[in-house]
């Protein structure tokens, strides 16, 4: 008989020869797949933005042209007043009193002159005296328009249409001549300044023979793209050495005076890019405020490539060095790889690519 031991040690076999018996499974690693594309080139127009200040087309110091005491304001802070309104009124009682001086002495030499010449057209007197009575009354004449000049001057009135500032002097104020009394704002069109680097200066320069480049939008501090349309004007005649700067000049329509002056904003500029090689956004990376993009080479190994960015637009990369026309770039997965890594890739089109930049475009 076969004793517990042995059958033990036979079953112990058998389970082993079974085992041995079956096939063994060698475990497969799939190579991962990914989509990946090459740069493109693209004639583009990037919309650049520039920090810009607004000023009226006229703004000037309104200020008192007679020494006197201030009789009246007929105008708020903040008022539109229009060409020829009345706005301050000086005391005008001494300035009467020297006109109506002037009139009395003009009267009087004119009964001079007219006496003179009758007895002139007699041969009483000579044609030298009555030379002398007439340049008396001509005198005369000139020191009542001077008078009257005077007087007018106690009516400050709008030079033209415009936003009043704040009044600096008050009814019943001493007005010592040429006192400022207030600021006054031409703002139907507005004056917009901002500054633009040399490169794209000539850039634009290039380009200026078309309006599209000449047309700007103004950002205004809330945000929001202002209603009206602006166009260059004028450029500066010399560049800042300091900051490598030159001043544009943008005019802009204001129809319902939303814009002040002295307001600031941001000037909107499209700026043509040529041939530009072109990524979408979503292939690069940051590492420590430097970008990159993953690239699969001939041995399908994934390096990491520094890009430097020369623009954006919606969803894309305008790319100034680090890669090229014919670098095969990832375009997803770029958190489950690394350096090294080898990899399969999935080739989009760039006509696929570039049909998407249109329609964001659009």
């Amino acid at each position: 008989m076969i004793n517990k031991a042995q059958l033990y040690t036979s079953l112990i076999s058998i389970s082993l020869l079974m085992a041995g018996c079956q096939p063994h499974e060698e475990e497969h690693h799939e190579t991962p797949k990914y989509e990946a594309a090459t740069p493109f080139r693209e004639d583009i127009n990037i919309k650049k933005e520039y920090v810009c200040q607004v000023h009226g087309i006229r703004h000037i110091e309104v200020r008192a042209l007679e020494r006197g005491y201030l009789e009246n304001i007929y105008v708020d802070e903040g008022q539109m007043v229009h060409k020829g309104q009345l706005m301050f009124k000086i005391m005008p009682n001494i300035y009467q009193a020297e006109l109506l001086k002037a009139q009395a002495e003009a009267s009087t030499m004119n009964i001079e002159y007219t006496n003179t010449k009758g007895l002139a057209e007699k041969n009483i007197v000579s044609k030298n005296e009555l030379a002398m009575a007439k340049a008396r009354l001509d005198r005369a004449n000139a020191e009542v328009k001077l008078a009257e000049t005077h007087l007018s001057f106690t009516d400050i009135k709008a030079p033209f249409d415009g936003i009043m500032d704040h009044l600096l002097a008050r009814n019943g104020s001493l007005l010592e001549e040429g006192e400022l009394l207030t600021k006054l704002s031409e703002i139907s069109k507005l004056w917009v300044y901002f500054n633009v680097p040399e490169t794209e200066y000539l850039e634009y320069k290039m380009h200026n023979n078309s309006d599209t480049y000449k047309k700007v939008q103004l950002k205004l501090a809330n945000g929001q793209i202002f209603n009206q349309e602006g166009i260059i004007e004028t450029i500066e005649a010399d560049f800042d050495n300091t900051h490598g700067n030159i001043e544009f000049r943008a005019t802009f329509p204001n129809p319902d005076y939303i814009l002040r002056h002295g307001q600031t904003g941001t000037v909107v500029m499209n700026v043509p890019r040529k041939n530009t090689l072109v990524i979408p956004q979503k292939a690069t990376f940051e590492v420590l405020d430097k970008m990159y993009v993953y690239v699969v080479n001939d041995q399908k190994k994934i390096v990491q490539k520094l890009i430097q960015v020369d623009g954006e637009i919606p969803g894309y990369f305008l790319i100034k060095e680090g890669v090229n026309d014919s670098d095969i770039i990832l375009m997803d997965g770029l958190r489950k790889v690394h350096p090294g890594d080898v990899v399969e890739v999935k080739m989009l089109s760039t006509e696929e690519l570039r049909s998407t930049l249109r329609l964001q475009a659009e």
